[in-house]
């Protein structure tokens, strides 16, 4: 019996202490991301450095607002100027702009509402009660988008306070719009937020991703270690691509909107230049090579799946195709590194020695596309399919390539 407590008591101990390990890691994570993040902003401009400067800057347009409402203007309801400022120093200009709008139309919609609602019931509660529901159900009006639940905001300080007057909601008003101009004035002219960067670095980043897959099928092909479950593995690796697809469509988003109502002279206050902004039809193209990539693993993994028809090809060819896949994940490589480095699609891409092996390559892959054929449909449809692909492949990376 005691053997029991004894083991009970052990199990209770790991029991407990698993949670409080998870909890170590956790924070262990967090600081070590803290500490490449802090890094990431010594080192030079990014990420981490912009988020750093927008912070700066709406912590900035705060603290202006507040010297002008309360030290320089003497408004005994200062609160609303640097809150507004603050909030409104967003990603963009132009959302800087749309959200202000949004949100000062919030503002006098809740001030409103609280003032009639404090005169009609004449009581704090009362008038919080009558105005609450409604406020809060307007705030979900999509003429507002995530600003209007400013208005419920607005209406519980204008009511906490306690002075509904017309002059109170005057000021309040006349606060929310100083503060307005002066986030909107700090995000447009201190460094205005131009978001390039992000797509050249999401792109450059498809790329790398996309070669490294190839190079890790490649290396199962050449090693005879492709099986169904390292084919789901692959399979699921390409599908991330897809991921990193939508991060690409994202950024080229927030890119073309960092550059609405931002003047030359403006956008030459911040350190990247327009043309730092690779053409869109750079983004068509990786789209492309993601789902030859897609459509490569999937069909290799039809090929590994046993209860499925269609059958792999035999090793030798397999090696043949490792050796091109290597090639062309070697090219994904290349072009990632042509886009940080901001070269043009015109840059040569192929050496000669390198085009020379691909052809040579495709070639064996096409006389053992001939031999599978005599010996099986299955096989032939496999084999065929994968050289389809990667000419598709070979074409895309290479716009000067033609596969004989």
């Amino acid at each position: 019996m005691s053997c029991v407590r004894e083991e009970s008591g052990q199990g209770d101990a790991v029991g407990r202490s698993a949670p409080v390990a998870r909890v170590r890691e956790a924070v262990r994570w967090d600081a070590r991301s803290v500490g490449r993040a802090a890094r990431a902003v010594w080192r030079g401009p990014g990420r981490e450095r912009d988020l750093l400067v927008q912070s700066l800057k709406a912590a900035g347009a705060a603290l202006l607002a507040w010297l002008l409402a309360q030290v320089w203007l003497d408004d005994p309801m200062a609160l609303m100027a640097p809150w507004v400022a603050l909030v409104l120093v967003q990603a963009t200009v132009f959302s800087s702009l749309v959200q202000g709008a949004r949100q000062f139309t919030a503002i006098c919609v809740g001030a409103l509402v609280a003032s009639g609602a404090q005169a009609v019931t004449d009581d704090t509660t009362g008038a919080l009660a009558l105005s609450l529901p409604v406020l809060v159900l307007l705030s979900n009006w999509p003429r507002f988008g995530d600003q209007g639940i400013y208005a419920a905001t607005t209406a519980v300080f204008t009511i906490a306070t306690g002075t509904v007057s017309t002059i109170a909601v005057g000021h309040r008003l006349g606060q929310a719009a100083l503060g307005a101009v002066i986030g909107i004035a700090v995000n447009a002219l201190i460094l205005p937020p131009v978001h390039l960067r992000d797509v050249r670095e999401n792109l450059a980043a498809l790329a790398r991703e996309a070669g490294d897959v190839l190079h890790a099928v490649a290396g199962d092909l050449r090693g005879d270690e492709w099986d169904a479950q390292t084919a789901a593995g692959r399979l699921g690796a390409a599908a991330r691509l897809q991921d990193r697809l939508e991060a690409l469509r994202s950024a080229r988003g927030w890119s073309r909107e960092s550059l609405r109502l931002t003047s030359g002279v403006l956008r030459s206050l911040h350190r990247a230049p327009t043309e730092a902004l690779p053409p869109e039809d750079e983004d068509e193209r990786f789209s492309r090579v993601t789902g030859h990539v897609t459509a490569l693993t999937r069909t290799l993994a039809v090929a590994a799946d046993e209860d499925r028809t269609p059958a792999a090809p035999d090793a030798v060819v397999l090696g043949s195709y490792a050796e091109l896949l290597e090639l062309i994940g070697d090219a994904c490589h290349a072009e990632a590194d042509r886009l940080l480095e901001g070269g043009t699609r015109t840059d040569a891409f192929l050496d000669e020695r390198t085009g020379a092996v691909m052809r040579e390559l495709h070639e064996k892959l096409q006389d053992g596309l001939r031999e599978q054929a005599g010996r099986g449909a299955a096989r032939t449809a496999v084999l065929g399919t994968l050289v389809l692909q990667a000419e598709n492949l070979w074409a895309e990376l290479d716009g000067g390539a033609r596969v004989r």
